[in-house]
């Protein structure tokens, strides 16, 4: 299995220095050279098999000759041995030909730790291997950057960099990172938005000096092993089902469209999606480009859904590569321009193919509470915002009632119990093992956003392994 960049310029990479690199040298985001595919009999065989052992199937079929099976099968079972639910991500029905899956089981209780758990393992297993050590550098709107500081804490071939925009996550995402003291973690509160910290790891990567300089690499899902890590839930969902075979559809909440592109990577493999619904809050740049076919920054507004609240979708770079025939130029193109300008367009014969398979619906906090308030009223099931919003895109947006619907719960309640009480009446309580969280001491850095400062504190407070 080998990967090339959307951009077109960039060296063609086995899995293992893919996963290394994070964002290709030539700005673009690395994907397989071409989609491995499952046939039919095969995703009928997942039924009955456990999560990990869907995980091992699924993923061995992009990480091809770098990582053996056995080396493989460990790092996935031992990634979701800690998971508090032994279904790892289940399944609970809310209506007729509607379920929710539940990825909040992991140790971060939101649905990046279904790949995070793995990729840190993963990356500790490659670096060792090869006897090397990274720096680790990563923007959060809230959950990515807890899920990646607990799978790589206290992990020696990893020193990890998180930035999260100041006052803009919730306080429980917040102490998720700050309180752990790890001396590999650092974490940056920087004065500005989720993009503005997103755009300074971008630009960090694209200094190759500086690149070179601190070893850098990503676990944003600008890193491909994130989405392939992704695309396994989206089979075990369907495995679920009576026929796993038969068409499916997915409701998901999302902003930066790397879970959703993990669903389209699923459909591409062979899995029988009928429909991708992408759910947004009032930063709806994801909603107006697959209504418009012109995707168009405009302000950021807060949110009660705040890992939402973004307007440069990164991952979406991926899809358009696929839409375009594979024609990285163009990719480059068109990337330039959003950057120059803060808008593009795409064609009609493209947005009609887009549409085939997508639909996105938007919704304001007061519909998002609405959603909240329904859903425990009617299933005595507390959502968070974020999965409202992917429940209520669903509903809104579904076109077959006679094909199932799954809607991707992306984050426990508890993660923002002020919005859900608020919504529901109901306060989510922590689980136990964060029972203490508001007790526990923090530790963090504020800095401007400034690219020099950052970069700045990167070199001075990274280790090359043997001093501090």
């Amino acid at each position: 299995m080998k990967y090339v960049s959307t951009r077109g310029q960039a060296p063609i990479l086995d899995f293992d220095d893919a996963l290394l690199s994070g964002l290709a040298r030539d700005g673009g985001l690395y994907v397989p050279e071409s989609w491995p595919n499952i046939s039919a009999d095969e995703i009928a065989a997942l039924k009955g098999l456990s999560y990990s052992e869907t995980a091992f199937r699924i993923m061995r079929l992009f990480t091809g000759d770098s990582i053996g099976d056995d080396d493989l099968a460990h790092l996935i079972n031992d990634a979701y041995a800690g998971f508090d639910d032994p279904d790892v991500a289940p399944m609970k029905q809310l209506g007729e030909n509607e379920w929710l899956m539940e990825l909040f089981h992991g140790p971060t209780l939101a649905f990046k730790d279904y790949a995070m758990q793995f990729l840190g393992r993963i990356f500790d297993f490659v670096l060792t291997r090869r006897g090397k050590r990274v720096t680790i550098v990563g923007a959060t709107s809230g959950d990515t950057g807890s899920a990646a500081i607990e799978a790589c804490r206290g992990r020696d071939a990893i020193e990890i960099f998180i930035l999260h925009p100041e006052g803009r996550v919730s306080d429980v995402q917040r102490r998720q990172m700050t309180t752990i003291t790890d001396s590999n973690v650092h974490n940056i509160a920087v004065k500005g938005t989720f993009d503005d910290c997103q755009n300074m790891v971008k630009a960090m990567f694209n200094d190759t000096d500086f690149r070179d300089r601190c070893n850098l690499s990503a676990v944003n899902s600008i890193n491909w092993a994130r989405v392939m890590a992704q695309t396994v839930y989206y089979f075990r969902a369907a495995a679920g089902m009576y026929d796993p075979t038969a068409p499916v559809s997915f409701a998901v909440p999302t902003g930066n469209f790397g879970n959703v592109f993990a669903g389209y990577g699923a459909k591409r493999m062979g899995l029988n999606i009928e429909q991708l619904i992408i759910g947004s809050n009032s930063n709806d740049i994801l909603t107006r480009f697959f209504e418009a076919g012109r995707m168009e920054m405009t302000g950021i507004h807060p949110t009660i859904s705040p890992s939402m609240d973004i307007q440069i979708s990164s991952n979406f770079e991926r899809l358009l590569f696929e839409l375009y025939g594979r024609d990285g130029n163009i990719i480059k193109d068109m990337m330039t321009t959003f950057n120059d300008t803060g808008s593009f367009s795409v064609g009609e014969k493209e947005m009609a193919r887009a549409r085939e398979l997508f639909a996105a619906a938007r919704f304001s906090d007061e519909e998002t509470s609405g959603t909240i308030a329904r859903i425990f009223a009617e299933h005595k099931q507390l959502l968070d915002p974020h999965s409202a919003i992917g429940v209520a895109a669903g509903r809104a947006r579904r076109r077959n009632p006679g094909t199932p619907l799954i809607d991707l719960a992306t984050a426990h309640p508890a993660k923002f119990p002020d919005a859900v009480r608020a919504a529901s009446g109901q306060h989510p309580a922590l689980p136990e093992k964060l029972s203490d969280l508001f007790d526990r001491e923090e530790r963090f850095n504020v800095l401007d956003n400034d690219l020099t400062g950052v970069q700045e504190f990167v070199l001075t407070h990274r280790t090359d392994g043997t001093t501090r």
